[in-house]
């Protein structure tokens, strides 16, 4: 599913509120019951939001992520908006690891341009899009590769990450809850995620306006583990705050 741009603002709505009934999702967005009924419906059969009686809310599971051809179609927008904030900070010149997602995928479109970086990735998409810049030092990290989204992940990989320190580890996440954790469904995908954030000089948050208050099983980092966030709408409550009491800087793309 691509989903309009109606029902990417109704799907922002439920992750912002964890769950909301059709008659609120009617009102806020100035159409009829039945439109809102549909695009629930759209949204359910692609396993985005789960329904329930009169009501909309995110899909219960913390164990399973959405399938990546679906996580690729969404918030397109938003990300190709991340991605160019993100490639504006950095600098000619820098060395960088890149992780898995589909927003680390937009991000690696958007140095095509760039001079003189070094990038360590252990997302075959990335290391795929960035082989097309010839000015780019391009390692491609050891381990075992996950099919569904050519990621490399496992012990092999966390062992070889373990041999640098670089200026910028820019990660993405599956969800940022409300205690400050941020959040990733496959452990190994988590392990390799916690030793990019502990190799790198500055560490990066890509992550677009959808993943607040949504929940996944395994933890990535907290907050005060992180510099800078970049994401493509101001975030519900209280995320703001919490951001600026751990001293994350959040750049919300325009």
């Amino acid at each position: 599913m691509n989903p309009n741009p109606r029902q990417n603002d109704l799907l922002k709505e439920v992750r912002a509120q964890g769950s909301v009934s059709v008659e609120a999702l009617a009102e806020k967005f100035g159409v009829t019951l039945q439109t809102v009924r549909r695009d629930v419906q759209r949204l359910a059969e692609a396993g985005l939001v789960a329904r329930f009686h009169g009501g909309v809310r995110i899909p219960s599971s913390t164990t399973e992520n959405i399938a990546y051809r679906q996580r690729q179609a969404m918030q397109a927008d938003g990300k190709a908006r991340i991605a160019r904030a993100i490639a504006a900070r950095i600098p000619a010149g820098c060395s960088l690891i890149l992780n898995l997602g589909t927003t680390t995928e937009a991000v690696a479109r958007a140095l095509l341009h760039h001079q003189g970086l070094r990038v360590i990735t252990n997302n075959l998409n990335v290391a795929t899009i960035l082989s097309d810049n010839p000015d780019c030092e391009l390692v491609m990290v050891g381990g075992s590769v996950r099919h569904r989204d050519r990621g490399v992940v496992g012990e092999a990989a966390v062992d070889f990450i373990r041999q640098f320190k670089v200026d910028i580890g820019l990660i993405g996440i599956s969800g940022i809850e409300s205690d400050g954790s941020l959040r990733d469904f496959d452990y190994r995908e988590v392990m390799v995620a916690r030793t990019i954030v502990e190799h790198s000089r500055e560490v990066w948050v890509a992550a677009d306006a959808t993943k607040f208050n949504r929940p996944a099983m395994a933890e990535v980092a907290r907050l005060p583990q992180i510099d800078t966030l970049f994401t493509d709408a101001p975030p519900p409550e209280p995320y703001a705050a919490l951001m600026a009491d751990a001293g994350v800087e959040l750049v919300v793309a325009d």
